[in-house]
């Protein structure tokens, strides 16, 4: 019995051996020779897998793909990170140097012109910055009212250790006697119109505009003795004149 079984089993198993063999030359056959049935499938499937796996990221993914935004987000942040830290690197801070300042004249100040009870028959003048540079009142105001022809002398003694030096937006002062106290003065004559010139820095004569402060419509009282005094920087320093 023994030995019938392992003949047996040896013929079951050689002839299992022969269909299989004619199957797979069956299939395999294509001119090239027989292959293993296990080995073509293997390759094809993982040949094809391949392919298709590369188009489709290639060329089938949509733009607005949850893989595609993520791709994008990490590519983004990474370029991001690394561009902030090469700006970060190389930045230099831009400091804008000062304006150089200019001097003060009609254009860029406003000037006022208020008649003082003291000193009596002293008149104010308050010029203020409006422009967006510091400017310089050099010297004293060159004042022409009405129509004359020369410029009242100033007072020296009221000349400032300093040219008188404005931020935008701060004043500076001089006064303006308009006529002797004591009524000694001659030629005198009531005026309805002023006008203020500024001088450079040369002190040679007028620069820039000239400003037009209003007076009072009844006009002001001058008299020979017209002087004025040098620009100030406060107004009490203005008038003591």
């Amino acid at each position: 019995m023994f030995n019938f079984r392992t003949s047996h089993t040896r013929f079951v198993g050689a002839a299992s051996a022969v269909v299989i063999a004619a199957l797979s030359l069956t299939a395999c056959g294509d001119g090239t020779g027989a292959r293993s049935e296990g080995a073509a499938t293997s390759t094809s499937t993982d040949s094809s897998s391949d392919v298709v796996l590369a188009g489709s990221v290639a060329s089938m993914r949509p733009t607005g793909s949850a893989s595609a935004s993520r791709a994008s987000t990490v590519s983004k942040s990474s370029s991001g990170a690394s561009g902030s830290a090469a700006a970060g690197s190389k930045r230099t801070v831009r400091t804008h140097a000062p304006s150089k300042p200019v001097t003060c004249d009609g254009s860029n100040t406003r000037t006022v012109a208020a008649p003082l009870t003291r000193p009596v028959n002293h008149l104010l003048l308050t010029v203020t910055n409006t422009g967006g540079r510091t400017c310089y009142l050099y010297g004293y105001p060159a004042v022409q009212f009405t129509d004359a022809q020369a410029v009242p002398p100033v007072i020296e003694a009221s000349k400032p250790q300093a040219v008188v030096t404005l931020q935008p937006g701060e004043s500076g002062y001089a006064s303006v006697s308009l006529s002797a106290a004591d009524g000694s003065g001659t030629d005198g004559r009531t005026v309805k119109s002023l006008a203020v010139h500024f001088f450079g820095r040369s002190m040679s004569g007028s620069v820039g505009a000239a400003a037009h402060p209003s007076l009072p419509a009844k006009g002001v009282h001058i008299d020979d003795s017209l002087k004025v005094s040098y620009w100030e920087q406060s107004m009490d320093d203005a008038v003591d004149w």
